[in-house]
């Protein structure tokens, strides 16, 4: 298994200072250096950077920087404890979010090794883009037409008079041709590659190192390309590529993230973070999703527009609607946040957003949703209007995220729901 003494975890909005160690690792300057290049390519909106030390904000996941992994765990609390097991704890809620939001699949062998505390998340990702592509050559990896200039010695498609005389002066046999290829050496297979290189350079050291090498050897030759943006955008869909689907969007997700040359060292680093307070409401969302996924009386909409002025559109995080009969409905609109309130009231641009959205959606109840160790969903109060309007109403919202096991409670969904 990959060396847990590899591994520094720390909590959003947490920070480290380069020359300090952390759990037994030294965050050096190179470090330090390679995350500032790297938060500056990115307009600055993964840290806040201070002297000789960098913050983390809202956004959580895994950083590989040369062989040292940097893990970047949710809370609720500022007062979180700093313990392996508290850390451990919020690790596991980071992977189950991501599962349940389809971010991330995790294989038996996965689960097993979070188990143990020996598995990164980095390790999760790239485990299962290998069983991805392993399962691929099983199959049987496609072969596509591309186009292909160069020398030829028998004449096949189009010739290239400028090239065929530049090039073959000497060599009459030969013919400078643009032709159709048919083979596995095509723009999709050299996107995979790419990735299992990058999985390669960064897994030196642990488990999965051999695992890619034998991947490798089964995967066929093809040419070294650096894919970025563009080149990912043009990857063909069709009914034969189906089966490629998700190893090209793990594949994506590596390529992007993958920084070869974010400083002047010989760092190499790979990023994969997530913003939480996006992660937090589409959690929220699949939870309700799988709680009415059998009842044809509800409809879930996420982030549903509506013009407001002068082409400015506003829109909720979530709205839940309840067929009442034939002509009326039943609405709930929740705005998730991802902060821990504690005692304090909600802004009030928050408030007037929600009264807002109650006059747009015709609903008659808002929730304003925050993660919390006790729940309170239930106490719904009314805006104080010129109209009389009791019914028009807003919740400042706790819920709980965890169970009474300590685990990530899976019925979120039924608890907001059943406000309905």
């Amino acid at each position: 298994m990959s060396n847990p003494n590899n591994s520094i975890k720390v909590f959003e909005y947490d920070s480290l200072q380069y020359g300090k160690e952390y759990a037994g690792l030294l965050f050096k300057e190179s470090h330090f250096n390679s995350l500032v290049k790297l938060n500056e390519l990115n307009q600055n909106k993964y840290f806040n950077v201070g002297f000789k030390k960098i913050t983390f904000k809202q956004f959580v996941g895994v950083i590989q920087v040369d062989n040292l992994i940097i893990e970047i765990l949710p809370k609720i609390d500022r007062f979180e404890s700093d313990s392996q097991e508290n850390k451990t704890k919020w690790q596991k809620v980071l992977i189950k979010m991501l599962r349940v939001t389809k971010k991330l699949k995790i294989q038996q062998v996965g689960l097993a090794n979070v188990t143990k505390q020996s598995i990164h998340l980095l390790d999760i990702y790239f485990e299962w883009y290998l069983n991805e592509v392993q399962l691929l050559i099983h199959q049987g990896l496609i072969k596509q037409y591309y186009k292909e200039t160069g020398n030829v010695k028998a004449l096949k498609g189009k010739l290239e008079f400028a090239g065929h005389i530049q090039k073959n002066l000497v060599h009459k046999e030969r013919f400078y041709t643009t032709h159709q290829v048919y083979d596995k050496d095509h723009l999709i297979h050299q996107v995979l590659g790419q990735a299992l290189e990058i999985i390669a350079t960064l897994s030196k050291g642990n488990y999965l190192y051999s695992k890619c090498k034998t991947v490798q050897l089964d995967f066929p030759e093809v040419k070294t390309i650096k894919a970025n943006e563009n080149t990912l955008s043009k990857i063909p869909k069709s009914r034969k590529t189906a089966p490629y689907e998700q190893a090209l969007a793990i594949a994506r997700l590596i390529i992007l993230n993958y920084a070869p040359n974010v400083s002047s060292g010989s760092e190499k680093m790979l990023a994969l973070l997530f913003d939480m307070n996006i992660l937090w409401e589409e959690y929220v969302l699949a939870r309700i999703r799988q709680t009415v996924a059998d009842k044809k009386d509800y409809t879930i909409y996420r982030q549903n527009s509506k013009d407001f002025w002068n082409g400015i559109t506003i829109r909720p995080d979530i709205v839940i609607e309840k067929k009442v009969d034939e002509e009326n409905q039943d609405i709930l609109i929740i705005d998730t946040k991802w902060k821990n309130i504690d005692n304090s009231k909600p802004s009030t641009h928050d408030l007037r957003q929600m009264y807002v959205y109650n006059e747009y959606w015709k609903s008659t109840r808002s929730l304003l949703l925050y993660p919390s160790k006790n729940s309170n969903i239930n106490d719904f109060k009314s805006f104080v209007q010129i109209k009389e309007d009791p019914n028009h109403q807003c919740c400042l919202g706790r819920i709980s995220i965890f169970n009474n096991d300590g685990e990530l409670d899976e019925s979120i969904g039924k608890h907001l729901v059943d406000l309905l």
